[in-house]
């Protein structure tokens, strides 16, 4: 059996990106594709926006496959800042 992990630890986790080693903030949520059921990206709440729903109405939405590792503490991120993309509504 591979590496198994609940959403609830995955939300414990802080998003620093490896290419300028920037805090990016914790996961808040996770997007999936409902048919095969399948991680798309996560979501981490944008700057200024505090327990996911005061603040700015921006979030940050990295590609699963952006991710570099996920540690015990931490999720290891390889992105451009020019390539996070913020969110507004429900997509890019």
């Amino acid at each position: 059996m591979g590496f198994v992990m609940r959403f609830l630890e995955l939300k414990e986790k802080e998003v620093i990106n490896c290419k300028d080693c920037k805090r990016l903030g914790y996961v808040a949520d996770i997007e999936f594709d409902c048919k095969t059921g399948r991680i798309m990206a996560i979501i981490v709440p944008g700057p200024g926006k505090i327990l996911s729903c005061f603040g700015s109405n921006s979030e940050y939405y990295i590609r699963f496959n952006d991710i570099v590792r996920i540690g015990p503490d931490i999720v290891l991120v390889d992105i451009d800042h020019c390539n996070i993309h913020k969110m507004h509504d429900n997509h890019c």
